[in-house]
């Protein structure tokens, strides 16, 4: 989460958001950081009313990224262990447990376990009391974690991932946040920040799978229109 005067950046998990907090820190004055990944339910007062920026990405692809982040980490991350069965489980099998999550009693009271029990201010930063509520919902993994970091927020809101380089400089004129020539080469010229290896997110899924996040993850697909394969 970055606060600054005119406007607050919610950093949504594997969508962008170290890239933008870099770029925001670097260039936007009084720009300051008040946790990782933390939702705007824990915006600070002060800073209650501002518009909320954010990104979101295609969920096909959040979900290729995720697994393949964590699954190239010598020490993948409790959400993925319980998940994967320990690594067991390849792609189809762990993201099929994911996205039904919200469906599973006894596989998200094991997940909700083994997430720390308080905000960590690193990782996905994700307790598992914030987990819980997924229960009953319909959701898929990535839809329920844009519910909870983005819900109550203001316009102008949140841009697609996929175009973020354009669309940044756009939104931080929307909140009356001055652009200069410096900042817009950096946007359009930086390396991509905190990136995981991986072939195209399509080649991954399984017909099966690829109709279950369509589904599951309907929330994020329809509102900011993405389909499979773009």
């Amino acid at each position: 989460m970055i606060a600054t005067p005119r406007f607050v950046f919610l950093h949504l998990h594997k969508s962008g958001g170290t890239f933008v907090n870099e770029c925001l820190l670097r260039f936007v004055p009084g720009a300051r950081q008040l946790g990782y990944h933390m939702p705007l339910a824990a915006l600070p007062a002060e800073f209650a009313g501002l518009p909320v920026l954010g990104f979101v990405r295609n969920p096909w692809s959040y979900y290729v990224s995720w697994y393949s982040f964590q699954a190239a980490m010598p020490q993948p991350n409790a959400l993925f262990r319980a998940l994967s069965d320990g690594g067991r489980l390849g792609f189809v099998g762990t993201i099929r447990n994911m996205v039904t999550l919200e469906s599973s009693p006894a596989l998200l009271q094991a997940v909700a376990a083994s997430l720390p029990a308080t905000y960590t201010n690193r990782g996905l930063n994700l307790p598992g009391f914030a987990l819980e509520p997924i229960r009953g919902t319909r959701l898929g993994f990535y839809s329920y974690l844009c519910r909870y970091m983005f819900e109550g927020g203001r316009p102008p809101g949140i841009g697609r991932m996929e175009s973020l380089r354009q669309d940044l400089p756009r939104m931080l004129e929307a909140v009356g946040e001055p652009v200069s020539e410096e900042f817009r080469r950096h946007v359009e010229t930086a390396a991509p920040s905190n990136t995981s290896r991986h072939g195209a997110y399509w080649e991954y899924y399984d017909e099966p799978l690829r109709d279950l996040v369509a589904q599951r993850d309907a929330m994020v697909i329809e509102q900011f229109k993405y389909r499979f394969g773009e």
